[in-house]
């Protein structure tokens, strides 16, 4: 079942990366593409009102459906393609990792229908999906595996789920392989040889920034679309006006960095080029101003583009070469935002290879250590204190 199920889900997670390319490939060749951004905002809400998902709260229902043992419809996957395709088209900053969840989980939690499965083996039918789908897109597949069995409950590792999660992780990432979909890797040519603490000593400093930017994030991608529905309460009007904030703001920036997912600009600050000191801020607003209107996407890579860019900002002035400051604030604020550190620490080898490993783990420990309840998903759990050994009662969500 977890190799049907990773087979299924790559196969959706490998055509949802060539359709991200090409509307990519698209908006880049012709910007005037951005105009449509309204346009394509008011036909994803009218695809959600007419399928009846327009109450959906995105990967936060997927987290309840595994928790609870929930059936999501099959439908949703279809309309989160549609919906994060369009956001893309026209340059609306989202990521990719909120669809592949959804996509995963309803295609999953489909499977454990026609299959019969009781309710145990649907939590991990729907885990096995969101973490196939995660794999073929980014081409991690231990981070993918890791993060979707620990996001969901955080301080409870289910290694129940291990083995069928990691075969679907693993199937999905051969399979994206195959049809010529390079997994995201990147070279870092100045990484500390030897661990000094003086170094690490800056690598702290920065983490506790980072711990402080992942609070910042969370706060404001929550807000944006309280905020949004307190002066917009019809999703039409919500969703136009979102898109022309979108659109004013490209064209006060005055270039099209930070439309779209962000990937590149992060990488831009891995290589240690250049990044304007303010990027983290403006790719933030850019993100909540896209996601709180109802477009749809993920949170996810935007949140490793911030933190590579802020990493990349503030590393040189602690002594820190700005390519390393970059990949060592993006896994940190990941690490904060999400609250996954084991799967952060993969993410950091599958990323950028196992030197200055140690460097990674403090970034990773501090990062999470310091975000306290805060996180991307208000459906998250947070079962066990940060600060001592003693499991929190069941009502303290984050």
């Amino acid at each position: 079942m977890s190799i049907l199920i990773g087979s299924l889900c790559g196969a959706a997670g490998i055509a949802f990366h060539y359709a991200l390319v090409k509307v990519t490939a698209w908006r880049l060749a012709d910007k005037r593409l951005m105009l449509l951004l309204p346009l394509w905002g008011v036909i994803i809400v009218f695809f959600y009102y007419k399928f009846k998902m327009s109450k959906h709260r995105g990967t936060n229902d997927i987290f309840e459906a595994v928790r609870s043992a929930e059936r999501v419809p099959l439908r949703l996957a279809p309309l989160i393609f549609i919906g994060t395709t369009l956001t893309h088209l026209a340059g609306g900053s989202a990521g990719r990792e909120g669809a592949a969840l959804q996509m995963g989980g309803s295609i999953g939690a489909a499977f454990a229908r026609v299959a019969r499965l009781n309710d145990q083996e649907l939590r991990i039918a729907m885990v096995c999906g969101m973490a196939a789908v995660f794999s073929a897109l980014f081409g991690t597949p231990l981070t993918a595996t890791l993060f979707c069995i620990e996001v969901i409950n955080v301080g409870v590792f289910q290694y129940a789920a291990l083995v069928p999660v990691l075969g679907s992780s693993l199937i999905a990432y051969q399979l994206a392989g195959w049809c010529g979909i390079a997994p995201e890797r990147f070279v870092l040519r100045h990484v500390p040889e030897v661990f000094l603490l003086t170094t690490a000593g800056r690598v702290l400093v920065l983490s506790i920034l980072c711990g402080a930017v992942s609070i910042v994030l969370c706060e404001v991608l929550h807000n944006s679309g309280k905020i949004y529905k307190r002066f917009f309460p019809n999703p039409y009007l919500r969703v136009i006006v979102g898109a022309l904030l979108v659109l004013f703001l490209t064209t006060l920036v005055g270039n099209f960095d930070y439309n779209g997912a962000g990937m590149e600009l992060a990488a831009h600050a891995i290589e240690g080029k250049a990044v304007a000191p303010a990027a983290f801020l403006l790719k933030l607003l850019f993100t909540a101003l896209t996601l709180g209107a109802g477009f749809r996407g993920g949170e996810i890579v935007p949140t490793l583009c911030i933190g590579a860019t802020f990493g990349s900002a503030v590393g040189g002035l602690l002594g820190l070469d700005p390519g390393f400051a970059a990949a060592l604030g993006m896994i940190a604020v990941f690490c904060g935002a999400v609250n996954c550190p084991i799967a952060s620490l993969a993410l950091s080898v599958e990323f950028f290879g196992s030197e200055g490993l140690l460097y990674f783990a403090i970034a990773v420990a501090v990062g999470y250590m310091l975000s306290g309840r805060y996180s991307l998903y208000a459906a998250q759990k947070l079962v066990y204190s940060k600060l001592a050994p003693i499991e929190l009662p069941p009502d303290k969500d984050i």
